[in-house]
């Protein structure tokens, strides 16, 4: 009995020296203290896939939003546009006066040609930046520039469409002009919404990209 009980205890004294070899250089009670501290890493299957969501998803999704509040600038300034300079008419005896005849409507004819050259470049670089990134200019330098000329063309397109209110009521009543003219007022209002949520959109972006 006494020689099986010797046994045991030689079989414990080896597992516990297996269980508990001391590294060179450490100590006995920090090797215990490490390996009753440090949790063995369980690996998700859906950690690579969020991490990888999170931040590849995200910057796509706002891209694609920005890109679309531009098309809806391009068309509306579009619209606005042509219905200055293409007034239909029904009747050929009497045609309708030409919106160069009016000051506040040339300015607001050319405040829409402004938005629709700019929107146009901005959704130029919106794609080549989601197929080749930064292949015009830098994201800092873009994201100033849009910052200065959102602004700038929010600022416009307020003052143009406030200023060809008052035209109307000077546009004969029931020519062709004066309905173009009421489209053409109703697309700036139009531009304008949707140039300002651009706008604010864009001074989140450089905040973000600065301060944040």
């Amino acid at each position: 009995m006494e020689q099986v009980d010797e046994a045991v205890k030689d079989e414990r004294e080896h597992v516990l020296a297996i269980g508990f070899r001391i590294m060179p250089g450490v100590s006995p009670v920090a090797s215990i203290s490490q390996s009753q501290h440090q949790p063995f890493p369980t690996p998700s299957p859906f950690s690579f896939s969020v991490a990888s969501t999170r931040w590849s998803s995200r910057p796509l999704i706002h891209r694609h939003s920005n890109l679309f509040l531009r098309f809806l600038v391009l068309l509306f300034s579009f619209i606005s546009a042509l219905t200055l300079v293409t007034p239909s008419t029904n009747n050929r005896h009497h045609p309708s006066p030409s919106f160069t005849d009016y000051p506040e409507l040339i300015y607001c004819f050319i405040v829409a040609i402004i938005a629709l050259v700019y929107t146009a470049f901005q959704l130029f670089k919106g794609i080549s930046d989601i197929a080749h990134r930064g292949i015009l200019i830098s994201d800092l330098t873009s994201d100033y520039l849009s910052f200065v000329l959102d602004q700038l063309l929010v600022y416009l397109l307020v003052s143009s469409a406030s200023a060809a209110v008052p035209t109307i009521g000077q546009v004969e009543r029931g020519t062709a002009l004066r309905k173009g003219t009421i489209a053409s007022t109703s697309m700036a209002f139009a531009t304008f919404l949707v140039m300002t949520i651009c706008a604010i959109l864009s001074g989140y972006k450089l905040c973000k990209r600065i301060g944040w």
